[in-house]
């Protein structure tokens, strides 16, 4: 009876690992860049911290994509699944090209897209994308001005140590702040699976109203720590070394920015990428010295796969949904 359900939940734990896998860079560039931790530590750590994230901040998150962005009373359980495979596949194109897009923008263009090709553009709740935008402009642009603005302090702060000093003090801390951004990223990212879950539960009668299970929360968790764990190392060099060159209070203060801005909108129920939040504090920490240290063409690409991300992961999703319906 309950075999669709089954398969959209496996479906979604799917998206859940591949979101981790894709989206390891977030956790664990800065640390790699900066060379305080071996790739294996950077990611063992980040994949504990991500784990244990979504147990932390609440389900907010999980309640605005479970039901902010379509109506519930429109879902199908043809819809959830032809999200989850527009989603999908876009997050896999953009790991094979190496780009950092963001499986949490992938994941809601699928959602539209499904929706639209599956009952219309009615069932689309406007109020939630004004959500989306918000985490789509904060993220970046305040992760940039916060990373900048500890970097600049940590600067003024400690402009007559040694270099070499600081540089042993902020990796050790370092340690801190990589921890502090795979628990946010854990949260935030994690939740949006919790939410597709509770959607199916609700969808299938399996619940009477939507609410995230305990254990939807750990199964979401654990796919999100297991994919953590078996990162993709293509967009991990785009993050760690190809942007900029990071000195460790330069991670320091891209972790910590990053991670703040994530967590402030975790608890607003809003579902930000960690994928823009880390770009532009990596970003900003690293162009306090001078803006040439950052190299902006790369910049650009990360950018216009921001851009493409909802539209064509919903283009793929609304594909998807048809061809669903040509054989259901």
């Amino acid at each position: 009876m309950y075999e669709l359900a089954i398969a959209a939940i496996l479906a979604a734990l799917f998206f859940d690992f591949i979101n981790g896998f894709h989206d390891a860079a977030n956790s664990i560039a800065t640390v790699v860049g900066t060379r305080i931790l071996k790739p294996l530590q950077a990611v063992s750590l980040a994949a504990a911290a991500n784990f244990i994230g979504p147990f932390l901040f609440g389900v907010a998150v999980a309640t605005t994509v479970g039901k902010g962005i379509i109506n519930p009373d429109f879902v199908t359980i043809h819809i959830v699944i032809g999200a989850l495979v527009g989603a999908i596949i876009w997050n896999l194109i953009t790991w094979l090209w190496g780009f950092p897009s963001s499986s949490s923008h992938a994941l809601i263009g699928g959602i539209i897209g499904a929706g639209i090709a599956g009952v219309g553009t009615h069932a689309i709740l406007f109020d939630g994308l004004q959500k989306v935008a918000i985490g789509i402009v904060v993220s970046p642009v305040v992760g940039f001005i916060v990373a900048f603005g500890i970097a600049t302090i940590i600067i003024t702060a400690f402009a007559k140590r040694k270099p070499g000093k600081v540089n042993s003090v902020f990796g050790r801390l370092q340690l801190v702040s990589s921890t502090y951004f795979s628990l946010t990223h854990g949260a935030n990212d994690g939740q949006k699976t919790m939410g597709i879950i509770a959607l199916i539960l609700l969808t299938e009668g399996i619940t009477s109203s939507f609410e995230v299970p305990f254990y939807v929360i750990v199964m979401a968790a654990a796919a999100i720590g297991l994919g953590t764990f078996f990162g993709g190392w293509r967009i991990v060099k785009t993050m760690a070394v190809k942007i900029t060159q990071l000195k460790p209070y330069q991670g320091f203060a891209a972790e910590t920015g990053g991670a703040t801005i994530l967590a402030v909108l975790a608890h607003a129920g809003i579902p930000a990428s960690t994928t823009h939040g880390i770009s532009g504090s990596i970003m900003g920490a690293g162009s306090v010295r001078r803006l040439t240290a950052v190299r902006w063409g790369i910049g650009k690409r990360i950018v216009w796969a921001w851009i493409i991300t909802i539209p064509a992961s919903a283009g793929m999703a609304y594909a998807a949904m048809w061809l669903i319906k040509l054989f259901v």
